[in-house]
């Protein structure tokens, strides 16, 4: 089960599935002259920008080589005063979506609280939470190295269904790896956990050329909002009370999985059928991660209270990889919500 559970929550490995299906036309447009895409459903073209639709495959190899450098060059001047407005909104639509959520979250589900949170579960809480942040960032820092060095460009020009399954089954084999090791022996536990972390940086690189810093920032705050939120109720709410959702929650990734592959079986022309899966990925996945973030918190601090009774080690590595999963799901479906956004005011 545990397999499972951690292969269903890989959702950042679905970016392969687009990269494989985009490969051949890139490739061909690598070597020949520039062929319209007819790919692209409306599920696929809603995680890249539609402007990139309308150009030929040849220019989106010329935004993997130099992501960077077209961002900047599609930027005009805007005045300081409009820029620090358009900052303090997004501010505020950040601390909207933290504070309802929380509020949101707490009447509906958190109406039995306990008070302050015990002392050692509060500190390995902390812990884990730090080990969170510190897996974020080097997914982060990775990614964005990836893209300069241009690594995507190049696993784009390979087979990426080769690349995408390899790179799979070396995360969970990471994964897998940092789990067994013993909390005691640091240097290869955190060598298999930085190892697990660069390889969901391979699968979240592409995502930093299909989208403009600015929007990625966003969907990162409103991502921090969402989950800091939930984070706040699990660790507020009586002890053990959503431990039991964790059944439920593996059965709804399943099936949220599930339909992030329907573009690749389903005909162009089932088009009512695509937006049914686009809206179960999108908004289901959304909810179920949701409540893994919830079940997650309220589980650290079930092991936190195993620890203090000297029944397991206390283990916070271990502890954040659930976190991060969640993180990333979340992530990336705020970055598809903003581009969707985005484009419907073109």
């Amino acid at each position: 089960m545990l397999f499972t559970t951690i292969t269903v929550r890989a959702g950042p490995a679905r970016l392969v599935s687009q990269l494989a299906a985009r490969a051949p036309s890139m490739r061909a447009a690598f070597h020949q002259s520039a062929t319209k895409n007819t790919f692209f459903t409306s599920r696929t073209a809603s995680l890249t920008l539609r402007s990139n639709t309308k150009t030929s495959s040849s220019s989106i190899l010329t935004k993997l080589q130099g992501a960077s450098r077209g961002y900047h060059q599609q930027y005009t001047y805007v005045d300081p005063a409009a820029r620090r407005k358009e900052l303090l909104r997004k501010v505020l639509i950040g601390a909207g979506i933290f504070g309802g959520t929380l509020v949101g979250v707490n009447v509906m589900f958190n109406s039995e609280s306990r008070g302050a949170i015990p002392t050692f579960e509060r500190s390995y809480l902390n812990k884990t939470f730090l080990h969170t942040g510190l897996g974020i960032g080097i997914i982060g820092l990775s990614a964005y190295q990836m893209v300069q060095s241009g690594f995507v460009y190049r696993i784009m020009q390979t087979n990426p269904w080769v690349v995408g399954l390899g790179g799979l089954a070396l995360s969970v084999g990471f994964m897998f790896g940092t789990r067994a090791v013993d909390p005691d022996n640091y240097i290869p536990k955190y060598a298999l956990w930085t190892g697990f972390n660069a390889t969901q940086a391979a699968f979240m690189a592409p995502l930093m050329t299909m989208a403009p810093p600015a929007l990625l920032a966003r969907a990162g705050l409103y991502t921090l909002a969402m989950m800091g939120s939930i984070s706040f109720v699990g660790a507020t709410a009586k002890q053990d009370k959503y431990l039991y959702i964790g059944g439920p929650l593996l059965a709804g990734a399943a099936i949220v999985a599930v339909s992030g592959f329907a573009p690749l079986v389903l005909p162009a022309t089932a088009v009512r059928t695509l937006a049914l899966t686009e809206n179960l990925w999108l908004w289901g996945g959304l909810a179920v991660f949701g409540g893994f973030t919830l079940y997650d918190v309220q589980k650290v601090l079930y092991h936190a209270r195993m620890a203090e009774r000297g029944l397991m080690k206390p283990d916070p590595v271990n502890e954040s990889i659930s976190l991060e999963l969640d993180f990333l799901n979340i992530f990336v479906r705020m970055v598809q919500i903003l581009m969707m956004q985005q484009n419907r005011r073109k």
